[in-house]
């Protein structure tokens, strides 16, 4: 299949995309598609950081053991985030192929390896004890779930009502 990408828009452009899809099964891509899918990703990006930082900041409020200090708090939250990212199809595939009874809880995994990986890399996020450790875990996971849930309805909401006035 021939992929081809067009960087403009516009009525004859997309006639011509259309045109050339019919011929011999290519697929011709205009910009702004990518341009959607971008914007997206980095909507769906931002959503993440803002969950995940509910979520550490709504355990650091519950336990005491818990802390984060204002100067690293984005940073923390950032690499807390990226490793979260990158861990989660990682744990996901490990938990398929070897453990498939581990397969729901791997979002908790996931999480814990992101804490983990965050007090040891960051001076931002310090958790002290193992009830600390596995109350932060369940903590930090079920604030962001909810703020993942949440935050999308009025973020998505404003910018609707925004673009139709």
């Amino acid at each position: 299949m021939v992929r081809i990408q067009i960087l403009a828009d516009g009525f004859c452009v997309r006639r011509l995309a259309d045109a050339l899809s019919a011929l011999n099964g290519w697929r011709v891509e205009t910009a702004l598609q990518y341009a959607s899918t971008m914007i997206r990703m980095l909507i769906r990006v931002g959503i993440h950081l803002l969950a995940n930082a509910v979520g550490l900041i709504v355990a650091a409020w519950v336990l005491d053991g818990m802390s984060i200090s204002g100067a690293a708090f984005v940073i923390a939250v950032v690499i807390f985030t990226a490793v979260e990212v990158v861990a989660d199809p990682l744990i996901t595939k490990i938990a398929i192929t070897s453990v498939p009874a581990l397969r729901g809880g791997v979002a908790l995994v996931t999480t814990f390896v992101g804490l983990l990986f965050t007090t040891v890399v960051s001076d931002g996020l310090t958790i002290d004890g193992v009830k600390t450790w596995v109350l932060a875990t369940l903590i930090v996971w079920l604030a962001a779930l909810l703020a993942a849930l949440i935050l999308p309805v009025f973020l998505v909401k404003k910018a609707v009502e925004e673009r139709r006035t």
